[in-house]
């Protein structure tokens, strides 16, 4: 009998847990948060819908909650809660009261589209499971422009999806977040306030299954107020101090570039000037033998028509002797007049051209000087000139210092040539004034023999100085054809410096564009700080009911939502149950005090 009481005085307490003296109390309530469960087809469409509501009531007694559901169900207790409409009334004690409402027919505040592609073709989910190759699976949200549109504006979307590794590799996801779980890989995305989601991924799929798609959204929370920016912006002022002194660097390498292309210009034309005249010596080296070799042909014949005939000689022809003498002097002046000023022409094309040489700079640039150029934003194109004009600089530079001693010495052997013709020169003049002299105060064949002896003596000097001359042109002749391809180099040095210069000064524009672009970098950098505190500041925002707009003292709101998987379906083993006869809820509840 006992037990009996005990049951029906338990089973009252439990149905009518607040009826007892508090039905006319009012309650509290000191807050409300909502989350929003909602189940998805794969492709993204709402299947189902409830909504956990969780109360914080203040003062015991009645409350009024609403939102219009399709059924309601009592987390909290054993309590009943009265549904009128859209109007929810429960009895709850001070604490936390939770209860669900299922709602059908409603709609999410986001449009979540959900599209699968295998090797390049669309299919639908449920074709998907068991197959295999290239996966691109793509989600798209946009805002539901029928729901109130703070949910929108004010709340950060966060997709998430768990992947077999086993099954699903070569996993390419550029904008996802990626974390190893065991044999699993989770992708995570998100999706900004007031932002339409386009988000996807690549994979190679064999028997392919997925574990639901889950998709979170809570308003966005960011301490944009306490935000530090002055590190940021000190580190920004380095960035533009540096780059500046990159353009103060370019600006340095355009002006000596400039005067690198200047002197490689000069000694381009320096160069032109030395080949001219080596080709004007070359051109004139048949001349100069040829004029030799009469002479000395006519000291031979002279030499000859003297020896042995002083007894039959009329020596009143030797009187034209002295004039012929002058004549080949004033001959080989001309020569050493002409060779003198090939000496100073040949000196200035010379100089020119050491000065130019010598005023490209000798600086050894590193393989790691050039790799770090390459690393910075120059043009590329412009960088591999500045290293081909460098090389081929160098090579002119060293080819100049292996020959620059012949060079040298071509000068000092044009000088030897013209005094020596010079000396001949006057020798023959002197010869001429003396025989002049002589056949006048001649008497008798003894000043004959004398002459015969002098010329003999001439000719055979004169015969070495002509095979020196010869072998010179000669010399001279191989230096000229030889010049021809350091001057072409020399030509292509000064095109590539030129383009050199053109190119540098293309990078000073851009250094000097970057600079000016740059310079207030850091106050641009906390504009855009501040534009994006603005855009992203929600601390103003004040959450709404999702399920009525009659809530109020709405603390947060916050939506969990999960696909479907995507699985294959495994045929179901029958099962035996041994029947029995049903059991009530009052019956159960019974034995529990039996």
């Amino acid at each position: 009998m006992k037990k009996k009481i005990t049951f029906v005085f338990l089973t009252m307490l439990l149905v009518f847990p607040y009826q007892i003296g508090n039905a006319n109390i009012n309650g509290e309530l000191a807050s409300k948060d909502e989350v929003v469960y909602g189940s998805l087809h794969a492709d993204g469409t709402l299947n189902e819908l409830y909504v956990v509501n969780m109360l914080e009531v203040e003062q015991q007694g009645s409350i009024i909650d609403y939102g219009e559901y399709t059924e309601i169900r009592n987390l909290t207790d054993l309590s009943v809660i009265e549904q009128d409409g859209d109007e929810v009334q429960l009895e709850a004690a001070p604490g936390w009261f939770y209860y669900q409402g299922n709602m059908t027919g409603r709609e999410l505040p986001w449009n979540i589209d959900i599209s699968y592609m295998l090797d390049g073709e669309e299919v639908l989910a449920d074709e998907l499971a068991g197959n295999e190759g290239r996966l691109l699976l793509t989600i798209k949200t946009s805002e539901n422009k029928r729901v109130d549109p703070s949910f929108f504006e004010n709340y950060t979307i966060q997709i998430s999806l768990i992947l077999n590794t086993e099954i699903i590799g070569n996993i390419q996801a550029p904008d996802a977040t990626m974390a190893n779980v065991g044999k699993k890989r989770q992708l995570t995305y998100t999706v900004m306030p007031d932002s339409e989601g386009d988000i996807s991924f690549l994979a190679d799929v064999v028997d392919f299954e997925m574990e639901g798609i889950d998709i979170s959204a809570i308003p966005l929370s960011m301490a944009l107020d306490h935000l530090e920016t002055d590190e940021m912006t000190s580190e920004m002022r380095t960035l533009s101090d540096a780059i500046q002194e990159i353009n103060n660097g370019v600006s340095d390498l355009n002006t000596g570039v400039s005067e690198l292309n200047d002197g490689v210009q000069s000694l381009n034309s320096g160069s032109r000037q030395y080949g001219a005249g080596m080709i004007e010596i070359k051109d004139a080296s048949s001349e100069i033998i040829n004029a030799s070799r009469t002479i000395a042909e006519s000291l031979g014949t002279l030499y000859r028509g003297l020896s042995g005939t002083s007894g039959e000689m009329n020596l009143s022809d030797l009187a034209q002797l002295p004039e012929g003498l002058s004549i080949m002097a004033n001959g080989l002046k001309e020569v050493g007049d002409g060779l003198t000023q090939l000496k100073e022409h040949y000196e200035m094309a010379f100089s020119a051209l050491n000065e130019a040489v010598n005023g490209i700079p000798a600086t050894a640039v590193s393989e790691e000087d050039i790799q770090q150029l390459y690393a910075s934003d120059a043009n590329p194109d412009t960088i591999e000139k500045l290293v081909d004009v460098y090389v081929a600089a160098q090579t002119a530079k060293g080819t100049y210092d292996n020959v620059k001693e012949a060079f040298a010495a071509v000068g000092t052997t044009l000088e030897g040539t013209s005094d020596a013709v010079s000396d001949i020169s006057n020798q023959l003049r002197t010869m001429a004034k003396e025989l002049s002299v002589a056949f006048e105060r001649m008497e008798g064949l003894d000043a004959l023999g004398e002459l015969e002896e002098g010329i003999g003596l001439l000719a055979k000097n004169y015969g070495e100085f002509h095979a020196g001359l010869v072998s010179y042109t000669d010399g001279v002749a191989q230096l000229a054809n030889s010049y021809s391809e350091i001057d072409s180099g020399f030509g292509e040095v000064a095109k590539g410096t030129s383009e050199l210069s053109d190119g540098v000064g293309e990078l000073h524009n851009g250094t000097e564009e970057l600079a000016d672009a740059t310079n207030d970098l850091p106050e641009q950098m906390q504009e855009e700080i501040d534009a994006m505190r603005d855009q992203f500041d929600k601390s103003d925002f004040e959450p709404v009911s999702f399920v009525s707009p009659k809530n109020t003292n709405i603390a947060s709101v916050q939506f969990i939502l999960k696909t479907e998987p995507i699985e294959v379906e495994e045929e179901e083993e029958p099962t035996f149950v041994e029947e029995e006869g049903e059991v009530g809820f009052w019956e159960r509840l019974r034995k529990l005090f039996l």
